[in-house]
This record gives structure tokens, C-alpha cells and sequence, in this order.
């Protein structure tokens, strides 16, 4: 088959596309053979090094990928030779006291499929049946391919660990992004008052299609004093902050008193200075939140494939561009998700 793969780290020249010995499903997996498939941010960072992940190269990555079930093993019952199915990419060993509690995200042996071991960006994957998630026939391989891991992170943070009600405000940081434009639909969705952050007008713009009632070129405004400007000096009750050193100490001044920030990521470094004094005077709320539980998966996606929510795609290319993609990325062009098919699918 023909794979996504990259034999050591470094910068986008490392990416190639070319042959890999097909896959071969284990009794409990499936052998997707794959339509669409999506970069997120943390494509960028495997392909870069992380320090406490050590790759087995060649290494094919991927976190995000819809296909047809080409092939089913001996104990797999959920899926069909035939079905379309999303990939759900956060794996965890189902025994440990966190798995046995009933929140298996926090599994002392929690990996994600395309960071930690090897991905789904080729025209076949092997994937543990417990990682695929139905997909309705009408809903575009596009569609199905972008949105699992972004919408399953932003329902977990808004839903879950930040609890947000609908008579509540939020500021989403770059909404342009994955999980950003993820987390305004969802926010939206649910009737709270949204405020976004993005790095030119036409994002601002896109922003507010997604369902941002006000925007903040943070460019050209200091976000924080904006936000106290347009709520009275009050501030927000949540910010979703997935910038991390950039933006920290102005998403803390956001909130207002008893307000929280919820976190699932660190695209500019993961340490910020931050103020303790107002942490603790103001009495608000730091919250961790990573990827999405089965559960949390099968009550966001659906509302995805019934169209309450979408993610936007902003280009597809074939595989044999993703160093293009992840160039897309990297360079913050564009709005929402960039989406790579095999060659063959194009």
C-alpha cells in the first residue's frame, strides 16, 4: 500500500509517500481501508519530536481518518466487511483502576493513534475495532475523516470537565483552528454567549459564521482588556486556551470571579507564567482535558453526521502533499481542517 511516513524528525522535507507493507488486522481489529483522513497540530509535534515519546521508523502518522471496512478479525462483532467507519484515535488498556472507574482518558496507559504508535494516514489501516466509530452512509468521507478528534475534544472540554451552561459566556483562543472552531459550534450549540479570537478578518468572519456573537483580531487588541471592555469588566466565565506561554496570563485575566479555563493543549510552550495571586483571590478554576471518553464520542458525533455541527474543511489535498498540509498548519493559513485522501481517492 501507499502510506504517509517520515524515518526520522525534523522539518517537512522528512515526510514522504510511498510504500509500506499493507497491514494485517489482529483478532480484535479491523482493516480500514481509508477515503479521508485529517491533520491536527499534533501531526506537527510527532513529526517534529516529542521528548517522552519514543517512535518506532518508519513511522506513518495520523490521528484522524473514514473509511470502508475492508476486513474484519475473529472476535470483532460491531463491524461489517462493507460498513463506513470513523477512526476515535485515544486507545487505553481497559484494566487499569481509572479504565475500571469508567474514564478511561485518564488510563495510566493512554496513547493516541498516530502520536504514540503508528497512524492511519495511508490507504490502509489496521485499528483496534474499539477505536472505530460508525459512520451513516450520506455523511462525505470529508466530513467523517475531520471531525473525531477535534469534536470530541472541544464536547469534552465545554460539556464535561468545564460543565458550561447556556446562560453562561466563553472566548474561545484561536477559533480558526481544529478544536477552536469545534468549540464555538459547540458553545453556540448549546446557547451560551461566545466570544473568539483569530489573526485576520476573514477568520474573524468565519469565526462568527460558526457561531461567535463577538470577535477579537487579537493582532491588533489586547484580548484580555477587550473582553473587559465588552463585558462591563466582568469577564468571561470560561476560556478555552489550547495556545498555552502566548496567551496564559491574559486568558486568567478573562475570567471573571469564579470563572475557569480549561486546557487541552500548548501550542506556543507548555510553560506559561502565570498569576497564582489572582488565581486564588479571584477563586478560579484551572482544568485539564484530554481527547474524549467512548461515551462523549457517541454524543457528539452524531449531531456531526446529522449536520448540527460541521468541520470546516478548508483544503484537501492527496496524500503525496501532506508536507503541504502540514506546511498549512504550521503557517496558520485558513480556516478549520485540511484533509489528505490517498492518491488513489483523488
Amino acid at each position: 500500500m501507499q502510506a504517509v511516513q517520515f524515518s526520522e524528525h525534523g522539518e517537512t522535507d522528512v515526510i514522504e509517500y510511498g510504500e509500506f507493507p499493507d497491514p494485517e488486522p489482529a483478532d480484535d481489529e479491523v482493516l480500514l481501508e481509508v477515503k479521508a483522513a485529517a491533520l491536527n497540530h499534533l501531526d506537527v509535534w510527532t513529526r517534529r519530536g516529542l521528548p517522552i515519546i519514543d517512535l518506532e521508523f518508519p513511522h506513518i502518522p495520523g490521528s484522524d481518518a473514514a473509511g470502508v471496512v475492508k476486513e474484519v478479525g475473529e472476535d470483532v462483532k460491531r463491524f461489517e466487511p462493507g460498513d463506513h467507519a470513523a477512526v476515535s484515535a485515544g486507545v487505553n488498556c481497559g484494566r487499569c483502576e481509572f479504565c475500571r472507574d469508567g474514564d478511561p482518558t485518564l488510563c495510566v496507559n493512554y496513547h493516541i493513534l498516530g502520536e504514540h504508535v503508528r497512524g492511519v494516514h495511508s490507504e490502509q489501516a489496521a485499528v483496534p475495532a474499539d477505536n472505530l466509530v460508525p459512520v451513516p452512509d450520506h455523511v462525505d468521507w470529508e466530513v467523517a475523516g475531520s471531525a473525531s478528534l477535534v469534536f470530541q475534544t472541544a464536547w469534552r472540554m465545554l460539556m464535561n470537565r468545564g460543565d458550561l451552561g447556556p446562560s453562561e459566556s466563553i472566548l474561545v483562543l484561536g477559533a480558526s483552528g481544529g478544536v477552536g472552531h469545534a468549540a464555538v459550534q459547540i458553545a453556540d450549540y448549546i446557547g451560551a454567549e461566545v466570544y473568539a479570537t483569530a489573526s485576520t478578518d476573514e477568520k474573524l468572519e468565519y469565526a462568527k459564521e460558526c457561531g461567535a456573537d463577538e470577535v477579537i483580531n487579537y493582532e491588533d487588541d489586547d484580548f484580555a482588556r477587550q473582553i473587559r471592555n465588552m463585558t462591563g469588566k466582568r469577564g468571561v466565565d470560561m476560556v478555552v486556551d489550547h495556545i498555552g506561554a502566548a496567551t496564559w496570563r491574559d486568558s486568567i485575566k478573562s475570567l471573571a470571579n469564579g470563572g475557569r479555563v480549561v486546557t487541552c493543549g500548548a501550542t506556543t510552550g507548555g510553560n506559561p507564567e502565570t498569576d497564582i495571586d489572582r488565581i486564588f483571590w479571584n477563586q478560579l478554576e484551572v482544568i485539564g482535558s484530554t481527547m474524549g471518553t467512548p461515551g462523549e464520542v457517541d454524543d457528539v458525533l452524531p449531531l456531526v453526521w446529522e449536520g448540527e455541527l460541521e468541520p470546516r474543511v478548508r483544503e484537501v489535498l492527496p496524500m503525496s502533499e501532506t508536507a503541504r498540509a502540514h506546511e498549512m498548519l504550521e503557517g496558520r493559513e485558513g480556516f478549520g481542517k485540511v484533509v489528505v485522501k490517498p492518491d488513489s481517492e483523488m
